[in-house]
């Protein structure tokens, strides 16, 4: 193996300096008097529950099994009234420039004009759906449910790693894990005052409901559109239709007639005027997009230019997600806002620029490498963990392919005390907040789905790569 260059990493319950952190007092007195036999019982009590509602995550290509259990962690993470406030007002301004900036693109394009960014970042992005230039979406917003990725490094910084604004997932783990951990520890949520996440549900129905075209009954009608049981997040679609209370369909179900999008029922046709859709921009449509998608609903597209249908989250926005977009936020934030960027990006080299190229190729064990429409952690490289092999097999895709690569520093993430096989130990961690924004204004869900790498070093949290989760608690007081 590579050499295992580790930074010091700041410890959300220690700090630097080990002294125990006001927020964490009373988990610390916790996590000292419990029995170490007590903490397996309730962990082995939390997989049972898991299963027997069967939460599984499939993982592409993996021979041992099509599903998995996501690991656990028991132990929560805590996040302060006054730090939440900050990430609140950082969500809140970033997912304003992200509708804004979409809005532009596909519309007069100032940001391009006044070179904000290169247009070929546009133009040359698989995710920039042309079908979508000129084209009014309902209410002018894109990005209706957004997974906006942080990391924190130390006390007082918060970065954004990644905008996740096509089909963000993960939210019913943020739910599921509040609820395994208000069953296994209600002694200790005594002990504290911590903010609600149960609400999500009727949150994003609300926010939903808000972005029914115009045209639409008093009551629209809303479902939530599913590739069916064999992706990986099959089990996030049919919870959350449970949830909301909401038809989950499939492309089967639906059919367009006059440019109207209706459902099949033994009623009768049923007009549908909201789909929250769990499928990419490609498969959504075969007359439109690929003729050989079997998963989505022929003419739906055309419903949605007429305006008789909304499309949650819209097409095209899969082009703010690119990873090479992503490192001209902090321009796109001020030029669209006026303001300076709340939550500041980590910094990024962009391999399309032959400067930025020859210092990642000189300097390849130091940094994070990373395809600009990767996802999942697959496609990417860490320096710092990788073998001789792998740093020159990036070595040859940098060269090859440079545009299609950005660079990062390995970032020191905090810890936060986990419960392993050794006992309590630091484990790395992220943090994906969920966004909703609608006609009627943006909800930030106090918290989100804290991942966790639970390999002793790891900073790869994503749970196709063996990350875990844990419940994030935001401190009310």
């Amino acid at each position: 193996m590579g050499a295992n260059r580790r930074m010091a990493a700041f410890d959300e319950m220690s700090g630097f300096d080990g002294a125990t952190r006001d927020a964490y007092a009373k988990l610390e007195t916790w996590l000292k008097t419990t029995p170490p036999e007590e903490f397996s019982t309730r962990r082995s009590q939390a997989d049972v529950f898991f299963r027997r509602i069967g939460i599984t995550f499939a993982v592409y290509g993996d021979e041992q099994s099509t599903e998995r259990l996501i690991p656990f962690d028991i132990i929560p993470r805590v996040i302060t009234g006054p730090e939440w406030a900050r990430l609140d007002r950082g969500l809140r301004q970033r997912v304003t420039a992200l509708n804004m900036f979409l809005k532009d693109i596909y519309g007069p394009k100032e940001c391009l004009k006044a070179r904000i960014i290169p247009d070929d970042l546009i133009y040359r992005n698989a995710g920039y759906c042309l079908q979508m230039i000129n084209q009014p979406v309902p209410h002018d917003l894109y990005v209706h449910i957004a997974g906006i990725d942080i990391v924190r490094v130390d006390a007082d910084n918060f970065y954004v790693l990644e905008d996740n604004a096509r089909t963000p997932s993960g939210v019913s783990y943020m739910l599921e894990n509040r609820e395994v951990m208000l069953r296994l520890f209600p002694e200790l949520f005594a002990q504290h005052r911590v903010a609600p996440v149960e609400n999500y549900p009727d949150a994003l129905l609300a926010t939903l409901r808000s972005l029914a075209p115009r045209t639409a009954a008093k009551d629209p009608n809303v479902v939530l559109l599913t590739p069916g049981q064999f992706n990986s997040a099959f089990y996030e679609h049919s919870f959350l239709a449970d949830k909301l209370g909401i038809e989950l369909v499939e492309g089967t179900d639906l059919f367009v007639r006059d440019e109207v999008v209706y459902m099949r029922t033994t009623q009768g046709p049923k007009r549908v005027d909201v789909i929250y859709r769990r499928i990419d921009d490609d498969y959504i449509d075969p007359l439109a997009f690929r003729a050989d998608s079997v998963l989505g609903v022929p003419g739906l597209i055309s419903a949605y230019k007429a305006g008789n249908v909304t499309l949650t989250n819209a097409v095209g926005t899969g082009v703010s997600d690119d990873k090479a977009v992503y490192s001209y936020m902090p321009e796109i934030v001020k030029f669209y806002t006026g303001e300076e960027p709340v939550l500041k990006n980590v910094p990024t080299f962009r391999c399309r620029e032959p400067d930025a190229l020859k210092y990642v190729l000189d300097n390849l064990g130091d940094l994070v490498v990373k395809e600009v429409n990767g996802s999942g952690g697959y496609g990417m490289l860490v320096g710092p963990h990788a073998t001789k092999a792998q740093i020159e097999t990036f070595r040859k895709k940098l060269k090859h392919e440079p545009e299609g690569f950005i660079a990062q520093p390995t970032l020191a993430l905090s810890t936060c005390p986990t419960f392993v096989a050794s006992g309590v130990a630091p484990r790395h961690v992220d943090l994906r907040p969920f966004v909703l924004t609608g006609s009627d204004g943006i909800r930030c869900v106090p918290g989100g789905l804290t991942r966790v790498a639970l390999k002793d070093g790891s900073l790869v949290v994503n749970s196709s790569q063996g990350g875990g989760t844990k419940d994030t608690w935001v401190l009310d007081a």
